[in-house]
């Protein structure tokens, strides 16, 4: 497998499609990452990423898992989702369960205009978090739903319920603190 090298500063190494504000989330062979894509940010949405209180939560719906994501100093609204989507990857790319065994996501700050990645953070998963996690990348792999059916379904889900709503009936939930790097001691 090829190594990514993730560099602040520098451009995306990832593809990116669909080049909207809004997050994207996915499992696949390297691990679980969750990308926010943003058209305009600042210093304060930089650093509210990097270092700033986070809430995440899982729902789900039709075979579906969202990401609900809610970041201080960045959305002014409440939360974000995204849907998971294992069943979609390319085969070579595929999350091999046995191989989910680290509890982590990765997270990356993204400008759509630049395709630059601002800023990246890794987060630890409750024991709680990554078991539905698991759980939801197993019915996935094992699902037979097409990527037509998928894209149908997940109109269908977003026609009938807001993230807030989703909030509401979260099947995991968990908070992580603002994070504050140390100072580096004066010479």
């Amino acid at each position: 497998m090829e190594y990514i090298n993730f560099q602040v500063g520098e451009k995306f190494p990832l593809p990116i499609k669909n080049q909207g504000d809004g997050g994207l989330f996915q499992i696949d062979a390297n691990g679980c990452m969750f990308i926010l894509q943003l058209s305009k940010t600042d210093v304060i949405a930089v650093e509210a990423f990097r270092t700033g209180k986070l809430e995440l939560g899982l729902y789900e719906q039709d075979g579906i898992l969202f990401l609900l994501y809610k970041i201080d100093g960045i959305f002014k609204d409440g939360w974000g989702d995204c849907p998971l989507g294992v069943q979609l990857l390319p085969p070579g790319l595929k999350p091999i369960l046995e191989d989910l065994q680290e509890p982590v996501m990765h997270l990356y700050l993204v400008d759509t205009q630049l395709q630059v990645l601002l800023a990246q953070r890794t987060v630890e998963l409750s024991e709680e978090f990554f078991d539905q996690l698991r759980h939801a990348v197993k019915n996935q792999l094992e699902s037979s739903m097409t990527s037509g059916a998928f894209v149908t379904t997940l109109q269908k889900i977003w026609a009938q319920h807001t993230s807030k709503d989703m909030s509401e009936h979260l099947l995991a939930h968990q908070q992580i603190e603002m994070k504050i790097p140390p100072m580096a001691p004066k010479h």
